[in-house]
């Protein structure tokens, strides 16, 4: 007997490192950072605006006339993002999805995007794009839960052509698309045309839901 507990506890060492190796990610435990903190790893920039990384966040400046963006490498289907943003400036932004880029250019070919505008009445939270214009505002009441200069915690789901918003804990939008135009592509943050952007984005992170 006394030979057999010395040999179980010579191996349960290493037979619980195995279960933990083997043992499948929970619900909760596949949240993925995106945005480290330090620098632009896993991101690449489209366009000629600048983008830097101050105090653990992404600051996007306007500094032309053009739109600028800055995007994932890796391309995403299906997924829940989080992220912080911050208005600094007057101009408009967003976060696309399924997004897609004529070469060379900062022109998008495809993609969405979830709403960012912190002046009223903007429709922050909405969904804009692939050709087709505004797609869905949410509703009136809920045009003010947007706070210009402080930071909006932004949590977003897209899972086949249903895509859902939510703005500070409030349901902007849960919207199933009859007609959607693209179904894979880069996350991207915009700065929208005009010179006048000056975003802050932090706290990134994402969850992969694509069935593999």
């Amino acid at each position: 007997m006394r030979k057999l507990v010395v040999l179980f506890l010579l191996c349960s060492p290493g037979m619980f490192a195995q279960n933990r190796r083997t043992r499948p990610v929970l619900p909760g435990e596949d949240w993925v950072q995106l945005f480290n903190g330090k620098d632009l790893a896993g991101w690449k920039e489209v366009g000629k605006e600048k983008w830097t990384v101050e105090n653990g966040a992404i600051h996007g400046n306007a500094i032309s006339k053009s739109y600028g963006y800055l995007e994932t490498e890796k391309t995403y289907k299906d997924f829940q993002l989080a992220i912080r943003f911050k208005c600094e400036g007057t101009g408009n932004s967003g976060v696309f999805f399924h997004t897609g880029f004529k070469p060379g250019t900062p022109d998008v070919s495809q993609g969405l995007q979830f709403e960012i505008d912190c002046k009223i009445m903007q429709h922050t939270g909405g969904l804009y794009g692939d050709g087709r214009g505004w797609i869905v505002w949410p509703a009136p009441e809920n045009e003010l839960v947007v706070r210009h200069g402080e930071w909006n915690e932004y949590l977003l789901k897209v899972e086949g052509n249903r895509y859902i918003s939510r703005l500070n804990g409030v349901l902007m939008v849960d919207f199933t698309d009859p007609n959607p135009k693209s179904s894979d592509g880069t996350i991207a943050l915009q700065l929208h045309s005009g010179g006048e952007g000056n975003m802050w984005f932090k706290d990134i992170w994402i969850r992969d839901l694509t069935k593999r």
